[in-house]
C-alpha cells in the first residue's frame, strides 16, 4: 500500500507544480510540460549546433581556449538561470499548503511517505529541468572542450565532467532557494505570506542581474589575477566552472581552479543539508500553522477613493484588474517573469551597442544628454515586455470558481464587455511605461525631442496593445487557462526578430528626429496602423460569433453543420 501511495503522490506532486485550479477543463498539465520540454530541447538544440560550425583546426590555440572557457561559463551560468527561474515561478507548490493538510491529513498515509515522494518529485523536476537543456549541448561540445590529445578516455571525462557540473550547478541554485524559502516558513504564517511576495521577487530580480551583470573573467590572465579572487569566490557561477576543469583537466597550472572546485563542493553540500532540514521542518513543524493560521492576510487601511475610468461598466472592470494583480502573487511573479525578460533585453541591447560604439570611437554614453539609438530602443522593448506581459496574465484566472458573480451580473451586451476588458491593457500597461519613459527622458534629453519620441512610443504601445487584444474575448482574470495553445518552440526566433525590428525602427527613429518630413511620414505610418489594429479588433468583437469567454477550449477538429432531420433540434 505503501509503494502505491509513494507513486500517486509522487505523480501528483510533480504535476502540480503550477496551479491545476486555474486549468480549462480540455487543460492538460502533461501537454503544458511538454511545451516546456521542448522549448528547453530547442533551445538546447540551437546552441548544439554552434559546435558543428566551429573549426578547430583552423583557430589559433590561444583564441579557442578563450572560446572554449566563455562558453563553459555561460552553459553553466545559463543552467543556473533556468533552474532558479524555475523554482522561483513554482514557489507556491514547494512546500505543502492548506489543501495538502486538509486532503491528506485524514488519510492513512505515514509523514515519511508524504515527504519522500514529495523530495520525489522535486528531484525529478530538477532533473528533468537540467536534462532538456543540456541533452543537445551535453553531447556536442564536451568533444570540443576536451583536452588535446587525451584520447577517448579523456572525452569520457569530459562528458563526466560537464553533466557532473550541470547538475551540481542546478542542484546548488535550487537548494538555496528552498532554504530560503524554508526559513521564512518558519515565521508566523501571515508574516510568511508577507514576505514570500518579496523573497520571490527579490529572488527573480537577484538571478537576472547576476547573470547579466556579472563581469566575464574566464580566461587565463582574469583567473591569475589576484585582485579578482575575492570576486571569483562570489559568483557561484564560476565555482562549478572549476568543478568542470577540476574533473576535466583542462586548465594546468591554474591554482585557482582547485579553490573554485572546493567551493563548489562545499556549497552544494551546505545547499542540500539545509534544503533537508528546511523540509523537515516544513512537514514537521509547520503542518499545523497551516491549518490554525488562514492563508488571508488582512489588508491595510487605505483612503477609499477610485478613480473613474470611463462608464459604471469600464470603471469596474479596471478597477477589477488592477486590485487583483495587486493582490495576486502568482500573477505578479508571472508579469515579474516577462519584466525581467525585457530587462536583459535591455541590458543585452545597451551593451552591444555601447561596445559598436566604443569600436567606431563615438562612444558618448547612454544617459547622455544626447538622443541616443539604445534609450530610444529600449523604452520600446520595456513596453512591449509590459504589454506582453499583462496581456498573459489576464488570460489566467484568480479564483475561476468565482467568475460566476461576472455571468449572473452580465445585465449589458457582449460588445460593452468586450469594449471594458480592452481598457485595463492601456491603463495596466501603456500608461505606466508611457510616464514612466516621459519622467526619465525629460530628465536628460531636450524637451523637443522627447515630445517627439512619446509620440511614436505612444503609437507603437496602442498598436501592440490592439494587435495583443485581437480574439481576446475575456474580461481579464476570469476565464480557464488553457495551455499548450502558444508555439514556444518559435519565441526564441521570435524575440530575435522583434529586436532586430525594434533596432532598426529606433534607428530610423533617430534619424527621423533630425528630418521633420521624415519623422512626419514616420508618425502618419504609425497612426495608420494603430488605426487599422484597433479597427481589426473592435471588427472581430462585433461580430455575431463574439461572446464573453469564461471556458476556455479547444477549437474542433470536427465542424458540425447542424444539418438536423424534419427541423428537430436534439437536445
Amino acid at each position: 500500500m505503501t509503494n502505491v501511495q509513494f507513486r500517486v503522490l509522487y505523480r501528483e506532486f510533480l504535476f502540480r507544480m503550477i496551479d491545476l485550479d486555474m486549468l480549462s477543463a480540455q487543460g492538460s498539465t502533461s501537454e503544458l510540460f511538454g511545451k516546456f520540454a521542448s522549448l528547453l530541447l530547442f533551445f538546447s538544440s540551437t546552441l548544439a549546433i554552434g559546435a558543428f560550425f566551429l573549426d578547430t583546426r583552423r583557430i589559433p590555440p590561444e583564441r579557442l581556449l578563450l572560446i572554449n572557457w566563455r562558453t563553459e561559463h555561460f552553459l553553466i551560468a545559463t543552467t543556473m538561470l533556468v533552474v532558479g527561474l524555475f523554482a522561483v515561478l513554482s514557489w507556491d507548490s514547494t512546500f505543502p499548503d492548506r489543501r495538502d493538510v486538509l486532503v491528506l491529513a485524514p488519510l492513512p498515509i505515514r509523514a515519511r511517505t508524504l515527504f519522500l515522494a514529495k523530495v520525489a518529485a522535486l528531484a525529478a523536476a530538477l532533473g528533468i529541468t537540467v536534462g532538456a537543456l543540456n541533452v543537445g549541448t551535453g553531447i556536442t561540445w564536451p568533444m570540443i572542450f576536451m583536452p588535446v590529445g587525451t584520447g577517448f578516455p579523456g572525452l569520457l571525462r569530459c562528458y563526466a565532467a560537464y553533466w557532473i557540473a550541470m547538475f551540481a550547478a542546478g542542484s546548488f541554485i535550487f537548494c538555496s532557494l528552498l532554504v530560503v524559502q524554508g526559513l521564512a516558513a518558519q515565521l508566523p504564517r501571515r508574516r510568511f505570506l508577507r514576505l514570500s511576495a518579496f523573497l520571490q521577487m527579490a529572488g527573480f530580480c537577484l538571478l537576472l542581474c547576476v547573470y547579466f551583470l556579472q563581469p566575464s573573467l574566464a580566461t587565463p590572465k582574469a583567473l591569475a589575477a589576484a585582485q579578482n579572487h575575492r570576486l571569483l569566490a562570489c559568483l557561484p557561477s564560476y565555482w562549478f566552472w572549476g568543478l568542470f576543469h577540476s574533473i576535466n583537466r583542462s586548465a594546468p597550472g591554474q591554482p585557482a581552479i582547485a579553490f573554485l572546485m572546493r567551493r563548489a563542493w562545499t556549497a552544494v553540500a551546505v545547499a542540500a543539508l539545509g534544503a533537508g532540514a528546511a523540509f523537515l521542518l516544513s512537514y514537521f513543524r509547520t503542518l499545523r500553522k497551516i491549518v490554525e493560521e488562514p492563508d488571508i492576510v488582512p489588508a491595510a487601511r487605505s483612503l477609499d477613493w477610485s478613480p473613474r475610468f470611463g462608464n459604471s461598466l469600464d470603471t469596474a472592470v479596471v478597477l477589477f484588474s488592477v486590485r487583483t494583480l495587486l493582490r495576486s502573487r502568482q500573477h505578479r511573479v508571472i508579469l515579474a517573469f516577462y519584466l525581467g525578460i525585457g530587462f536583459a533585453l535591455v541590458i543585452f541591447l545597451m551593451n552591444a551597442l555601447l561596445q559598436e560604439q566604443e569600436r567606431l570611437g563615438t562612444s558618448t554614453g547612454v544617459l547622455s544628454h544626447q538622443v541616443n539609438v539604445p534609450l530610444l530602443a529600449s523604452t520600446a522593448v520595456m513596453m512591449s515586455a509590459w504589454i506582453v506581459g499583462i496581456r498573459i496574465v489576464f488570460a489566467m484566472p484568480l479564483e475561476l470558481r468565482a467568475n460566476w458573480v461576472f455571468r449572473v451580473t452580465a445585465v449589458r451586451g457582449t460588445l460593452a464587455y468586450l469594449a471594458a476588458s480592452r481598457r485595463p491593457l492601456f491603463v495596466l500597461a501603456v500608461a505606466p511605461v508611457w510616464v514612466g519613459s516621459a519622467a526619465l527622458l525629460f530628465s536628460i534629453w531636450p524637451w523637443r525631442a522627447v515630445l517627439q519620441h512619446l509620440v511614436v512610443l505612444g503609437l507603437w504601445g496602442t498598436i501592440l496593445a490592439y494587435l495583443c487584444l485581437h480574439g481576446f474575448q475575456k474580461i481579464p482574470f476570469t476565464c480557464s487557462y488553457l495551455p499548450g495553445k502558444s508555439p514556444l518552440t518559435f519565441v526564441f526566433l521570435g524575440v530575435a526578430a522583434f529586436l532586430n525590428l525594434l533596432i532598426g525602427g529606433a534607428n530610423l527613429e533617430r534619424r527621423a528626429l533630425d528630418s521633420p518630413a521624415t519623422y512626419a511620414a514616420m508618425v502618419a505610418v504609425l497612426a495608420i496602423a494603430a488605426i487599422c489594429a484597433g479597427w481589426r479588433t473592435m471588427a472581430r468583437a462585433k461580430s455575431e460569433e463574439s461572446e464573453v469567454q469564461f471556458e476556455e477550449s479547444l477549437t474542433p477538429t470536427i465542424l458540425v453543420l447542424g444539418l438536423n432531420r424534419d427541423g428537430v433540434v436534439p437536445m
